[in-house]
This record gives structure tokens, C-alpha cells and sequence, in this order.
């Protein structure tokens, strides 16, 4: 009788390498800087119309669908998430190279979808089996920028659909002001620290409440599982080696 030999599908080796790049480091690593550059340099210079932004995208986007192609999850999931960011990546491309108030109004929706995914990616990515690594601390840093991108949007939408829901000291002049000046309103909101955007209509202060929540509990939340994982793998490893000793 032969042996059966197990044999490996391109799907499966591409699953596992990309698993092996998220598991480590670097997956993590990349996706953090990306982030911080983006929120921290890029979106507040956008309105000297800064070209990094571009640039920035696509590797975000690139870092997400292979983090998609990691996760453990049927196929069917897999292909309707990535299906789902390229057509907002198509759509919001278009709504900047032929704007209409329809295709920003669906991109900026799209768009806090998408960015929430992403941070439900990061998460399943960071809290997967395993001790507690400088990775899974990144992970949580790219999750909670990552809510405080979708709120952005989500502050966008709002705006868009009704204008005046939020009022400025300096009234943006454009889009790029526009979003610039919500993320940095989000960030403020998300960290508690107050700034000088007034949300007006009732829908942009239940949201401006819902992230103030959010950004409270999410960190406490978030160190609290850690502290978990990192106990109960310490528990682990004592057992472990008992019964390779035994």
C-alpha cells in the first residue's frame, strides 16, 4: 500500500504564504507605517493637494486583500471581500476623475464600509493563535486608525447628503479640504480631545457620540484581550513542557 501523499493546491500554498507574511512582522509593520503616514502626513496636507495619497492607497489596498487571502475563511467570503474593496477603489477613482454628488455620496459610503473590514481583517489577523508578539500591538494601533478613518468617512457622507451638518471655523473649499478637515474632527472625537469642528444635525452628533464611545471602551477592550492571551499562553507553555518532559 503506497502512502497517500497530501497535495498542495496553488490556492492552499498561496494561503499559507501569505499567512506566514501576516503572522509575522512585516505584514503588520507595513500596514502600520502606511497608516500613520497616511493619517498623520498625507490627509492633512491634502489641501495643498499632496500626490502621496495615491501611493499610499495602493499599498493599503494591497496589504488588505493579501490579509484577506490569509484569513481563514471560505471561499465564497474571500471572493466577495475583495470584490467588494476593488469596486470601491473603482468607484471612488472615478468619483475623483469625473465627480458627481451620486458617485462621492456612494464612494464615501463604499468607503466606511470598507474600512471597517478592514480593522474586522486586522483583528482576526491580530488575535489569531499565538503568544503575544510586537505584531499583535501593531495590530491594534492599524485597527484603531482604521475606525478613525471609517468615522472620517462616515462624517463625509453626512456632510454630503446634508450640508451644514457640520459647522467650520474656515468653510472648506473643496473636497480635499472637506476630508482633511473630518479626519482630523474624527481623531479628536476618537481620542476625546475636543477641537474645533461642531457637528449640527441630529445624525452627525449621534455619530460624533457613537465614536467618543468607541474610542473610550475599544483601547480598554483591546488591552484587556491582550492581557488574556498573553496569561493563558503563559499557561500553556508550563504544560507544554511537562508533557514533552514526561
Amino acid at each position: 500500500m503506497h502512502a497517500s501523499r497530501s497535495v498542495q493546491t496553488p490556492e492552499t500554498f498561496l494561503r499559507v504564504e501569505l499567512g506566514e507574511f501576516w503572522s509575522g512582522d512585516l505584514g503588520l509593520t507595513l500596514l502600520t507605517i502606511s497608516l500613520v503616514v497616511l493619517v498623520f502626513v498625507v490627509t492633512p496636507l491634502r489641501e495643498v493637494v499632496l500626490p502621496a495619497r495615491v501611493v499610499i492607497d495602493l499599498i493599503i489596498f494591497a496589504l488588505m486583500v493579501f490579509g484577506v487571502v490569509a484569513v481563514k475563511q471560505n471561499r465564497t467570503g474571500t471572493i466577495f471581500v475583495i470584490a467588494f474593496i476593488s469596486l470601491t477603489a473603482v468607484i471612488l477613482f472615478l468619483a475623483r476623475s469625473r465627480p458627481t454628488p451620486g458617485l462621492r455620496e456612494l464612494g464615501s459610503i463604499l468607503s466606511t464600509i470598507t474600512l471597517l473590514l478592514y480593522a474586522r481583517i486586522v483583528l482576526i489577523v491580530m488575535f489569531r493563535g499565538g503568544p503575544v508578539t510586537w505584531s499583535r500591538m501593531q495590530g491594534g494601533v492599524c485597527a484603531y486608525l482604521l475606525l478613525g478613518m471609517a468615522w472620517a468617512s462616515a462624517f463625509q457622507t453626512v456632510e454630503q447628503a446634508r450640508p451644514g451638518s457640520f459647522r467650520f471655523v474656515t468653510v472648506p473649499l473643496d473636497l480635499d479640504q472637506l476630508i482633511s478637515k473630518l479626519t482630523y474632527f474624527s481623531f479628536c472625537t476618537l481620542t476625546t480631545l475636543g477641537g474645533d469642528v461642531v457637528p449640527v444635525s441630529p445624525i452627525a452628533r449621534s455619530l460624533t457620540i457613537a465614536e467618543a464611545a468607541v474610542g473610550q471602551l475599544f483601547p480598554a477592550i483591546l488591552i484587556g484581550a491582550l492581557v488574556a492571551m498573553a496569561m493563558q499562553s503563559g499557561t500553556r507553555s508550563p504544560s507544554a513542557l511537562n508533557r514533552h518532559s514526561a
